[in-house]
Protein backbone atom coordinates (compact mmCIF):
# COMPACT_ATOMS: atom_id res chain seq x y z
CA UNK A 1 0.00 0.00 0.00
CA UNK A 2 3.11 2.14 0.87
CA UNK A 3 4.49 1.41 -2.29
CA UNK A 4 1.95 2.27 -4.41
CA UNK A 5 0.91 5.61 -2.62
CA UNK A 6 4.42 6.38 -3.60
CA UNK A 7 4.15 5.46 -6.92
CA UNK A 8 0.97 7.74 -7.30
CA UNK A 9 2.88 10.65 -5.48
CA UNK A 10 5.61 10.05 -8.37
CA UNK A 11 3.02 10.14 -11.04
CA UNK A 12 0.82 13.34 -10.03
CA UNK A 13 5.01 14.92 -8.97
CA UNK A 14 5.68 14.82 -12.38
CA UNK A 15 2.41 15.43 -13.84
CA UNK A 16 3.10 18.72 -12.08
CA UNK A 17 5.84 20.00 -13.85
CA UNK A 18 6.33 20.76 -17.45
CA UNK A 19 9.87 22.21 -18.71
CA UNK A 20 9.69 25.09 -20.75
CA UNK A 21 12.51 24.89 -23.47
CA UNK A 22 14.85 28.22 -24.53
CA UNK A 23 12.61 28.33 -27.65
CA UNK A 24 9.21 28.68 -26.31
CA UNK A 25 7.35 30.68 -23.66
CA UNK A 26 3.82 29.66 -21.50
CA UNK A 27 0.74 30.26 -20.62
CA UNK A 28 -0.75 28.43 -17.40
CA UNK A 29 -4.58 28.15 -17.67
CA UNK A 30 -6.18 27.57 -14.70
CA UNK A 31 -9.93 26.55 -14.83
CA UNK A 32 -10.62 27.63 -17.98
CA UNK A 33 -9.24 30.81 -17.46
CA UNK A 34 -5.60 32.30 -18.98
CA UNK A 35 -2.95 33.68 -16.49
CA UNK A 36 -1.85 37.04 -17.36
CA UNK A 37 1.74 36.22 -16.63
CA UNK A 38 4.20 34.75 -19.78
CA UNK A 39 6.68 31.61 -18.06
CA UNK A 40 9.50 31.72 -19.54
CA UNK A 41 12.18 28.80 -20.18
CA UNK A 42 12.21 26.92 -16.96
CA UNK A 43 10.78 24.38 -14.89
CA UNK A 44 7.44 24.92 -14.53
CA UNK A 45 5.07 23.47 -11.41
CA UNK A 46 1.37 23.60 -11.48
CA UNK A 47 -1.90 22.26 -10.29
CA UNK A 48 -2.96 19.25 -12.91
CA UNK A 49 -6.09 18.68 -11.69
CA UNK A 50 -6.71 22.42 -12.60
CA UNK A 51 -4.23 23.72 -14.34
CA UNK A 52 -2.31 23.22 -17.89
CA UNK A 53 0.52 24.35 -19.38
CA UNK A 54 0.07 25.69 -22.68
CA UNK A 55 3.42 26.50 -24.51
CA UNK A 56 3.85 29.09 -27.88
CA UNK A 57 7.14 28.92 -29.85
CA UNK A 58 9.00 32.17 -30.27
CA UNK A 59 11.27 31.10 -32.81
CA UNK A 60 11.08 31.46 -37.20
CA UNK A 61 8.48 28.96 -38.05
CA UNK A 62 8.21 27.70 -41.43
CA UNK A 63 5.10 27.27 -42.73
CA UNK A 64 5.06 25.29 -46.26
CA UNK A 65 1.89 25.11 -48.36
CA UNK A 66 1.16 23.80 -51.97
CA UNK A 67 -0.88 26.24 -53.35
CA UNK A 68 -2.62 27.29 -57.25
CA UNK A 69 -2.03 30.45 -58.07
CA UNK A 70 -4.36 32.79 -60.35
CA UNK A 71 -2.53 34.71 -63.20
CA UNK A 72 -3.72 37.90 -64.77
CA UNK A 73 -4.42 35.81 -67.90
CA UNK A 74 -6.84 33.51 -65.19
CA UNK A 75 -4.38 30.45 -65.93
CA UNK A 76 -3.49 29.02 -62.55
CA UNK A 77 0.09 28.33 -61.54
CA UNK A 78 0.93 25.80 -58.73
CA UNK A 79 3.43 26.97 -56.09
CA UNK A 80 5.43 25.67 -52.94
CA UNK A 81 5.12 28.21 -50.52
CA UNK A 82 7.03 28.98 -47.51
CA UNK A 83 6.03 31.53 -45.30
CA UNK A 84 8.68 32.12 -42.29
CA UNK A 85 7.04 33.53 -39.31
CA UNK A 86 7.41 34.22 -35.62
CA UNK A 87 5.15 35.13 -32.65
CA UNK A 88 5.53 38.75 -30.36
CA UNK A 89 6.03 37.57 -27.03
CA UNK A 90 3.85 39.68 -25.19
CA UNK A 91 1.18 39.13 -27.60
CA UNK A 92 1.19 35.20 -26.78
CA UNK A 93 -1.97 35.53 -24.64
CA UNK A 94 -3.94 37.16 -26.45
CA UNK A 95 -2.99 34.90 -29.53
CA UNK A 96 -4.13 32.35 -27.28
CA UNK A 97 -7.11 33.58 -25.98
CA UNK A 98 -8.48 35.35 -29.73
CA UNK A 99 -7.08 32.90 -32.26
CA UNK A 100 -6.50 29.86 -29.94
CA UNK A 101 -3.10 27.13 -30.94
CA UNK A 102 -4.78 26.58 -34.14
CA UNK A 103 -3.53 29.91 -35.38
CA UNK A 104 -1.78 28.87 -38.26
CA UNK A 105 -5.23 27.15 -39.65
CA UNK A 106 -7.35 29.84 -38.77
CA UNK A 107 -5.55 33.14 -39.34
CA UNK A 108 -2.03 32.39 -41.20
CA UNK A 109 -3.01 30.36 -44.07
CA UNK A 110 -6.32 32.14 -45.01
CA UNK A 111 -4.89 35.61 -45.00
CA UNK A 112 -1.82 34.35 -46.85
CA UNK A 113 -4.29 32.64 -49.38
CA UNK A 114 -6.10 35.92 -49.80
CA UNK A 115 -2.72 37.65 -50.13
CA UNK A 116 -1.56 35.62 -52.30
CA UNK A 117 -5.04 35.97 -54.69
CA UNK A 118 -5.23 39.39 -54.95
CA UNK A 119 -1.39 40.22 -55.70
CA UNK A 120 -0.48 36.92 -58.27
CA UNK A 121 -4.02 38.17 -60.01
CA UNK A 122 -1.98 41.49 -61.13
CA UNK A 123 1.09 39.77 -62.63
CA UNK A 124 1.39 36.95 -65.84
CA UNK A 125 1.98 33.49 -64.97
CA UNK A 126 5.48 34.23 -66.32
CA UNK A 127 6.00 37.09 -64.09
CA UNK A 128 6.40 34.31 -61.68
CA UNK A 129 8.99 32.75 -63.20
CA UNK A 130 11.15 35.69 -63.78
CA UNK A 131 12.51 38.20 -61.78
CA UNK A 132 9.73 39.58 -60.93
CA UNK A 133 8.92 36.73 -58.49
CA UNK A 134 10.82 38.63 -55.85
CA UNK A 135 8.40 41.69 -56.40
CA UNK A 136 5.71 39.16 -55.88
CA UNK A 137 6.82 37.87 -52.86
CA UNK A 138 7.53 41.51 -51.33
CA UNK A 139 3.76 42.39 -52.02
CA UNK A 140 2.26 39.03 -50.84
CA UNK A 141 4.38 39.85 -47.34
CA UNK A 142 3.61 43.51 -46.93
CA UNK A 143 -0.18 42.40 -47.74
CA UNK A 144 -0.17 39.92 -44.80
CA UNK A 145 1.74 41.56 -42.22
CA UNK A 146 -1.03 44.44 -42.48
CA UNK A 147 -3.49 41.99 -40.92
CA UNK A 148 -1.30 40.00 -38.80
CA UNK A 149 1.04 41.66 -37.35
CA UNK A 150 -1.22 43.43 -35.10
CA UNK A 151 -2.73 40.22 -34.22
CA UNK A 152 0.88 39.52 -32.93
CA UNK A 153 2.93 38.01 -35.57
CA UNK A 154 5.51 39.30 -37.37
CA UNK A 155 5.79 37.99 -41.42
CA UNK A 156 9.71 37.72 -41.64
CA UNK A 157 9.44 36.31 -45.42
CA UNK A 158 7.49 34.70 -47.93
CA UNK A 159 9.56 32.44 -50.18
CA UNK A 160 8.01 31.18 -53.92
CA UNK A 161 9.71 27.95 -53.86
CA UNK A 162 8.96 26.08 -56.95
CA UNK A 163 6.48 27.32 -59.74
CA UNK A 164 5.19 24.62 -62.29
CA UNK A 165 3.89 26.60 -65.14
CA UNK A 166 1.04 24.83 -67.43
CA UNK A 167 2.41 22.86 -69.63
CA UNK A 168 1.13 25.02 -72.85
CA UNK A 169 2.52 28.30 -71.35
CA UNK A 170 5.68 26.32 -70.13
CA UNK A 171 6.70 25.32 -74.33
CA UNK A 172 5.81 29.14 -75.18
CA UNK A 173 8.53 30.12 -72.62
CA UNK A 174 10.91 28.03 -73.34
CA UNK A 175 10.73 28.86 -77.06
CA UNK A 176 10.61 32.66 -76.62
CA UNK A 177 13.79 32.48 -74.25
CA UNK A 178 15.27 30.15 -76.85
CA UNK A 179 14.46 32.78 -79.33
CA UNK A 180 15.83 35.42 -77.37
CA UNK A 181 19.39 33.36 -77.03
CA UNK A 182 19.48 33.26 -80.62
CA UNK A 183 19.00 36.54 -81.03
CA UNK A 184 21.38 37.68 -78.64
CA UNK A 185 23.82 34.83 -79.97
CA UNK A 186 23.79 36.43 -83.65
CA UNK A 187 24.17 39.85 -81.86
CA UNK A 188 27.30 39.04 -80.55
CA UNK A 189 28.54 37.58 -83.71
CA UNK A 190 27.24 40.83 -85.22
CA UNK A 191 29.17 42.39 -82.93
CA UNK A 192 32.15 40.25 -83.15
CA UNK A 193 32.44 40.26 -86.65
CA UNK A 194 31.99 44.37 -86.50
CA UNK A 195 34.77 44.83 -84.31
CA UNK A 196 37.40 42.35 -86.26
CA UNK A 197 36.32 44.68 -89.41
CA UNK A 198 37.26 48.11 -87.26
CA UNK A 199 40.26 46.03 -86.25
CA UNK A 200 41.32 45.57 -89.87
CA UNK A 201 40.52 49.02 -90.86
CA UNK A 202 42.60 50.55 -88.21
CA UNK A 203 45.24 48.05 -89.35
CA UNK A 204 45.15 48.95 -92.69
CA UNK A 205 45.36 52.80 -91.95
CA UNK A 206 48.31 52.59 -89.98
CA UNK A 207 49.89 50.60 -92.09
CA UNK A 208 49.48 53.03 -94.68
CA UNK A 209 50.22 56.00 -92.25
CA UNK A 210 53.75 53.69 -91.80
CA UNK A 211 54.45 53.47 -95.82
CA UNK A 212 53.72 57.52 -95.97
CA UNK A 213 55.54 57.95 -93.01
CA UNK A 214 58.55 55.61 -94.68
CA UNK A 215 58.29 57.38 -98.06
CA UNK A 216 58.64 60.73 -96.89
CA UNK A 217 61.67 59.56 -95.13
CA UNK A 218 63.08 58.33 -97.66
CA UNK A 219 62.01 61.28 -99.90
CA UNK A 220 63.77 63.33 -97.32
CA UNK A 221 66.87 61.10 -97.12
CA UNK A 222 67.41 61.97 -100.81
CA UNK A 223 66.82 65.63 -100.74
CA UNK A 224 69.59 66.09 -98.23
CA UNK A 225 71.53 63.69 -99.78
CA UNK A 226 71.39 65.71 -102.93
CA UNK A 227 71.48 69.15 -100.99
CA UNK A 228 75.22 67.92 -99.38
CA UNK A 229 76.27 66.88 -102.46
CA UNK A 230 75.54 70.69 -103.84
CA UNK A 231 76.75 72.58 -100.95
CA UNK A 232 79.95 70.23 -101.33
CA UNK A 233 80.40 71.35 -105.14
CA UNK A 234 79.18 74.90 -104.07
CA UNK A 235 82.01 74.87 -101.99
CA UNK A 236 84.28 73.79 -103.94
CA UNK A 237 83.87 75.83 -107.13
CA UNK A 238 83.75 78.84 -103.96
CA UNK A 239 86.99 77.29 -103.18
CA UNK A 240 88.69 76.64 -106.31
CA UNK A 241 87.08 80.13 -107.20
CA UNK A 242 89.03 81.54 -104.54
CA UNK A 243 92.41 80.15 -105.24
CA UNK A 244 92.08 81.33 -108.40
CA UNK A 245 91.61 85.24 -107.19
CA UNK A 246 94.59 84.30 -105.00
CA UNK A 247 96.47 82.76 -108.02
CA UNK A 248 95.95 86.03 -110.12
CA UNK A 249 96.72 88.30 -107.50
CA UNK A 250 100.33 86.68 -106.70
CA UNK A 251 101.23 86.43 -110.62
CA UNK A 252 102.83 89.95 -110.68
CA UNK A 253 105.20 90.86 -113.42
CA UNK A 254 108.12 90.27 -111.72
CA UNK A 255 107.01 86.79 -110.35
CA UNK A 256 106.37 86.15 -114.11
CA UNK A 257 109.41 87.48 -115.56
CA UNK A 258 110.80 85.34 -112.87
CA UNK A 259 109.08 81.92 -113.41
CA UNK A 260 109.85 82.68 -117.24
CA UNK A 261 113.37 82.94 -116.18
CA UNK A 262 113.27 80.05 -114.48
CA UNK A 263 111.72 77.94 -117.18
CA UNK A 264 114.37 78.93 -119.90
CA UNK A 265 117.42 77.85 -117.09
CA UNK A 266 115.74 74.47 -116.57
CA UNK A 267 115.25 74.04 -120.39
CA UNK A 268 118.47 74.86 -120.84
CA UNK A 269 119.76 72.31 -118.86
CA UNK A 270 117.69 70.00 -120.92
CA UNK A 271 120.07 67.41 -123.43
CA UNK A 272 117.62 67.76 -125.86
CA UNK A 273 117.38 71.51 -125.55
CA UNK A 274 118.14 74.00 -128.37
CA UNK A 275 119.52 77.05 -128.56
CA UNK A 276 116.87 79.75 -130.20
CA UNK A 277 117.43 83.49 -130.82
CA UNK A 278 114.26 85.63 -130.40
CA UNK A 279 112.80 89.17 -130.16
CA UNK A 280 112.43 88.80 -126.78
CA UNK A 281 109.03 89.11 -127.15
CA UNK A 282 108.32 85.49 -127.09
CA UNK A 283 109.20 83.91 -124.58
CA UNK A 284 109.42 80.59 -126.22
CA UNK A 285 109.06 79.22 -129.87
CA UNK A 286 109.89 76.20 -131.82
CA UNK A 287 110.67 74.19 -128.81
CA UNK A 288 110.77 70.48 -130.16
CA UNK A 289 111.27 67.31 -128.15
Amino acid sequence: MIRTSLFLSMIVLLSSCRVVVQDEVAVKRTLGKLNNRILEPGPRFFNPFVSRIITIPIRTVNLEMNLGLPSKEGLTVNSEISILYKIKTPEVRNILQNTGLGFEEILIKPVFRSAAADVCAKFDAKDMHSAKRSQIEKEIKERMAEVLEPKGFIIEQVLMKSIVLPAGLSKSIEEKLQAEQDAQRMEFIKDREKREAERKLIQAEGDKQSRIIAAEANKRTVEIEAEGKANAIKLEAEAQTKANEMLNKSLTPVVLKNRQIEAFQNLSRSTNTKVIISDGKTPLIGIEP
